[in-house]
This record gives C-alpha cells, structure tokens and sequence, in this order.
C-alpha cells in the first residue's frame, strides 16, 4: 500500500509540473502574439501616416502628407495635376503611365508622379493649379510648365531635355524695369505694357503665368510687343509718379506717353488685345464705296480724316489723337482724293458724317475740322466728342458708357428697332423727340429700347404705364425725374423738359419710410432724408451703406454702434447708416460698391466725402479717422 501511495503522489507532482510548463508556454505564446500584434500595429501606424509614396500602375501618388518629403534632393521629377472627375486627365492616364515606364528605364531614372488635386489642394494652390491636367517639371524644386503637346514623345524629349546637368531654364520673357531702365526703355518703345506688382499680392502671382507665356507668345511677333514688369514696392517712386494705389496695375506707353490698361488678364486675351493697340488707331480707306456703305448703314458716327499723305503733319497729329480714344471711337483716314471729294473735304480736315437713320433737318449731316500747325492734340480730340453724337441718338447697353454719361440726360423709351420692318414707327416717336431736343441744346437727348433698359424703367416707376412711350431724365448726382404717364407728343414733351428746367419736378427716390424715432446714437438715413441729413453743412456726418445680407456689416454693427453712443453728447456731429439695397443714394459722390462702405462728409465739403479706407474697423481705428477729418468736434477724445 505504501508504494501505492508513493506511486501516486509522484505521478501527482509530474501531472502538476506538466500543466506549470503548459501554462509558461501558453504565456509565452500570448507574449509572442501579442508583441507580434504591436508590431504589426505600429506598422500599420507607419502607414498611416501618409508619408509612404505608393504606385499606380507605374506613377507615384503623391498628396499634402509626403510631397515634402519626397522631392527633397530630387534634381528633376513629372508631376500631374488631376481631377478624378476630368475626362481629359482619364483619357490623358494611358499615355501618361507609358511617359512613366519610359522615364523609370532612362539611365538615371526620371520619376513621374501625379497629384489629385482636389484631394492635395494645399499643393496646388501652392502652384496655381487652376485647370486640369496641369503638367509641370520640377527642377530642383522649381516648377517649370508643360505646354507642349500631350504626348509620350513630347513630354519624354521634355522632361530629358530638363533633367541634363548643364540645363538652366531660359531667362524671361518679361522685361524687368528699374529706375536704372524704366524712362529709357519706356520712352524708346512705340508700344510697351508694363505691369506693376507687388511681390505678396495673390492676384499678381495668379497673373504672372500669364503674362509671361503672352510676354513669350508676343516677343516673336513682327515686330515684337516687349512686356514689362516693375515692383512697386522696390520701386516707389515710379509707381507714384504713374499714380498706382493697387496690384497689378497694367498700363500701356507709346513713346512715353501712358493709356490705360482695358483688355483680359489671361495669355491669349493679352495678346489679341496688344495686338490689335499695336496697330494704327485709324483704318485705311480707299474706296468711296466703303465710306458709303459704312454712311448707309452704319450705327455710328462715321470719322473720317483726309490727309496728302502718311507724312502730312496732320494725319501725325490725327493719330495721335485717336490713340487715346481708340476703344470709344472707330476712326479712318484717306489719302484719296475721290473719298475727300465724296466728303467735300481738302487734306488736313477730319469729318464726322453722321449714318442716314440719325439724320434730321435741325442738324448739319456733317461736321469739319481743319487741322493746322497750331491744332491741339486736346482741340481734335474735344472735337470727335461733341460731335459724335447726334441730336437724338439710339442709346444702347453698348454704348452708353461711350455716349451718354453727359447729364443731364433725357431719355424716350419704346420699341426701338431700327431694321426694316420697324424703321417707320421709330423714326415716327424719334420725330416728335427731334422737334423738341433742337430748342434745349444744353441737354442730350436719347432714344432707348424699353426691354433694353428694364430696370432703369423700374427704377423710374414706369414699368406698368400703361403708355407705348415713357420718358425719364437722368440729372446730375443720381438724381432723376420721370414724366406721368400720357399719351406721348412733342408738346407733352416739352412741358416735361420746361418744368425740369424750371426746377419743378420732384425727384424720384427709393426710399424706406422715414423713421417716426430716430433719436438713437446711430441715425438711420433713407433715400428721403439723404439730403436732409447727410448734406447738412451744419453737421459732420460720418455715413455707413450696408446691406441686412453682408456678413462684414452685421461683424461691424455693435463696434458701430459703439461709436455712435461714445460722440452722442456731440451736437454737430452725426453718425448715420443707411440700407443700400432699400434706398437710392441721391448723390454720385457716395458710391457704394462694396459693403460696408463709409464716408465722413465734413460740414465744409459735402460733394467731396472722405471714404474710409482701412480694413480695421475698430472703434477706435474709426474714431481715428472721424477725429483726423473732423471740423466741428467740442473736444479731442482718446479714449471710450
């Protein structure tokens, strides 16, 4: 029995060891597993933070995480800016992924890379990416643009071309002008444009691209157009001579002489608008058949200058007079004789001959100038404007700007339509017009298309007259007068016109109800109390147009009204705002553009407001300004 007993008590601590080292094992296992769960966690960790470059099908994705890193101590890589979306980038991904298998067997291999940009947005907006796909080559982290064909062949031969060791890229197209150059090169140039910048500004580095692919684009034309750049932050005393208050400012010299900038702002605009200043501001005729084709059936004034010849002392003055006023004028010259003799003009005279639809009896059909050696450039030009304009013209959305800015200014508006079928009925009411603008020379009549100007008629509170014909006057400083509604002829005409000029009418104002309390520190100003308050030369008036929608105004109203509680003891001075969108602002000296826009509006100077500049709309940037320009203040304040 006693080796039975001893028998088990052995196997017991066998069995008891067995499950010690079974349950060590097991331990170690889990140990193992779970070292191994961690590091393949952090592995995964290491994925995930999206340094790792990964392929498609040849090409390197890059994004805002590992572009960085990627490019650091690359000489030259292929970079495509895409859109998923883009249907050119998915035709475009065949051949781009062949550009990659080429490139990786080039001996040094070229990486090529792509980047979505709507995804890696802070990338491409490092590198303006605006359209897709954009191909750009980086050396040595410059990027350079692709703009050649889209094809294996082009941009392998490209990108080969770029990573040799000795490339350096091509000096630029756009001049640099400094103070050391600016006059000489300006002054020598038939026609330059210069582009003034200032290094930080977004809409500069926008335009950059451009501007120098047109600089490029217009340097082999025949002859070439140069264009120029100035920093004007360096550069600041050409930029005041030359009055640049904003970036860019572009602006075109012939020979020294400066016009103003007007065309696009992208490579191909650029170049057709230069293009087209490059060449004469007035046309060749030779033909009397096209100064009578343009006579019939012209829709402008028609000006013609007859000259001896290209080295007349006039036809020089003559061009230059036109150049100014080229986009508001077509011009022609002649140096036949048959189109001076259809003109009843000698050399050295300028005619302005008015289309047939425009002419009347109460006018001359043209008008002469003699151009002599003591003529002003300034006297030719005075001339083309006030002739220019017939007696009752046709206005229109694309030549009122042109025309009709003279005030004050009486306008007819009814069907007008001038083709063949409507030419009656409107020479009919333009008659009755005629017979009353040839007694009131000092104003300039108009005739208008009532759908053409809607909203001017809706402004007028004409649009449901009732009447086929519906007249209104536009005055000086925004204001205007509408007739009452009747049956149209030259007599209802007339004593509309005579009471305006008598000063009897009334102008219409868009106006909010006036407020019954208006006795809080912010005045509220509507279209009716506009002249009232604001134009008050008792009272410095500090006046802020808003509109209930803008988001900077509701930001500016309790620092506003801040401002008006701290001056409310001031008794000669007023702080006002006023509802653009609900009220016409009687005035064109208080232009609102934008909102907010504020004016001080000293007691001394009413037609002359001093805007508020600043984007610090602070009481206290605000009480800086109204206290600098302030005439009536008791007291100097410094504090709330």
């Amino acid at each position: 029995m006693k080796k039975v007993a001893l028998l088990l008590v052995v196997l017991l601590g066998v069995a008891h060891f067995a499950t010690l080292s079974r349950c060590e094992d097991d331990v170690a296992e889990e140990k193992e597993d779970s070292d191994e769960e961690n590091s393949d966690d952090e592995e995964e960790e290491e994925e995930d933070d999206g340094t790792e470059v990964k392929e498609e099908n040849g090409v390197l994705v890059l994004t805002n995480n590992n572009y960085d890193t990627f490019m650091e101590g690359r000489d030259t890589v292929l970079i495509e800016f895409y859109a998923p979306w883009c249907g050119h980038c998915k035709q475009f991904a065949p051949e781009y992924e062949k550009i990659a298998q080429t490139l990786k067997e080039n001996d040094p291999p070229i990486p090529v890379a792509k980047v979505d940009a709507t995804l890696a947005s802070d990338i491409a907006s490092r590198f303006d990416v605006s359209g897709y796909p954009t191909i750009k080559i980086m050396k040595n982290g410059e990027a350079l643009d692709y703009d050649g064909e889209r094809t294996e062949k082009a941009i392998v031969a490209r990108v080969k071309e770029v990573a040799q060791p000795d490339w350096k890229p091509p000096p630029e197209a756009t001049l640099v002008l400094t103070k050391d150059n600016f006059d000489e090169t300006v002054n020598n140039a038939d026609i330059i444009l210069v582009e003034f910048y200032a290094p930080w500004c977004g809409h500069c580095k926008r335009l950059a691209p451009e501007y120098e692919k047109a600089a490029k684009e217009l340097s082999t034309r025949s002859p070439p157009i140069p264009l120029a750049k100035v920093d004007a932050t360096v550069e600041s005393e050409i930029a005041t001579r030359f009055d640049v208050t904003g970036y860019p400012t572009i602006k075109i010299f012939r020979k020294g002489k400066m016009f103003d900038y007007n065309g696009p702002r992208e490579q191909h605009g650029i170049v057709d608008y230069m293009s087209e200043q490059a060449g004469p501001p007035s046309k060749q005729v030779q033909a009397v058949k096209q100064v009578q084709e343009l006579i019939k059936d012209g829709d402008d004034a028609v000006i013609v200058g007859v000259f001896s010849s290209e080295q007349d002392a006039a036809y020089e003055l003559y061009i230059e007079a036109c150049n100014t006023l080229r986009e508001d004028f077509t011009f022609r010259h002649s140096f036949s004789s048959e189109v001076a003799k259809l003109l009843k003009a000698s050399p050295s005279q300028i005619v302005i001959v008015q289309p047939e639809k425009f002419r009347s009896k109460h006018e001359p059909a043209s008008h002469t100038l003699a151009v002599e050696d003591s003529t002003l450039v300034s006297e030719v030009q005075e001339f083309f404007k006030k002739h220019v304009t017939p007696l009752v013209g046709h206005r229109k959305p694309s030549n009122d700007a042109k025309r009709y800015t003279k005030r004050p200014l009486v306008v007819v508006y009814y069907g007008v339509d001038f083709s063949f079928d409507f030419r009656k009925a409107t020479q009919f009411w333009r008659s009755k017009v005629l017979e009353v603008a040839k007694d009131f020379p000092e104003y300039t009549f108009a005739i208008g298309d009532e759908e053409d100007y809607a909203e001017e008629l809706k402004s007028l509170g004409l649009s449901d007259s009732g009447e086929e014909v519906n007249v209104g006057i536009l005055a000086d400083g925004g204001k205007k007068f509408a007739m009452q509604p009747e049956e149209f002829d030259s007599d209802v005409l007339r004593d509309f016109v005579m009471a305006f000029k008598k000063g009897k009418l009334k102008p219409i104002i868009k106006s909010q109800p006036v407020p019954k309390n208006n006795k809080g520190p912010v005045k509220v100003v509507v279209g009716k109390t506009f002249d009232e308050i604001v134009m008050d030369t008792q009272k410095d008036v500090l006046i802020e147009f808003y509109a209930p929608w803008c988001g900077h105004c509701k930001k500016l109203e309790p620092d506003y009204l801040a401002l008006g509680k701290k001056y409310k003891g001031e008794k000669n001075l007023v702080i006002a705002k006023m509802d653009s969108t609900a009220n016409d602002v009687p005035n064109e000296s208080y232009k609102a553009e934008g909102f907010p826009t504020i004016y001080f509006a000293p007691s001394n100077n009413k037609q002359s407001p001093i805007k508020f500049e600043s984007g610090d709309r602070t009481v206290e940037a605000l009480s800086k300004f109204l206290e600098k320009h302030a005439t009536k203040l008791s007291q100097k304040r410094d504090e709330l």
